[in-house]
């Protein structure tokens, strides 16, 4: 006979473990930010502007463009952490039957 007590169900999560999977993705977002507008200012400045001699132009659109993916991945992961916790609320009760 073997004793189950032991193992733990793999359905149960470590109550830390929400905190950290959040702090993880509220860090990544905002690294990513910072690096998608230096990216931005990079190519603006060092790969068009000082060599076409048109400095506050292409640095100045860059740049946005820059901030603009950062915002728009920062959108992305914010939909898709409310599109999680929204099926999660949805499928509580209906875990384990089939589609009707």
């Amino acid at each position: 006979m073997t004793d189950n007590t032991q193992k733990g169900d793999s359905s149960e999560k470590k109550p830390g473990s929400e905190l950290l999977r959040l702090l993880g993705t509220a860090s990544t977002v905002g690294i990513n930010l910072v690096v998608s507008t230096f990216i931005g200012f990079a190519i603006g400045y060092y790969l068009l502007d000082r060599f076409l001699n048109t400095f506050p132009w292409f640095t100045a659109i860059f740049t946005l463009i820059g901030i603009a993916a950062g915002f728009k991945y920062l959108f992305k992961i914010a939909s898709k952490a409310s599109d999680n916790k929204d099926s999660g609320r949805d499928n509580e009760g209906s875990r384990g039957q089939g589609v009707k």
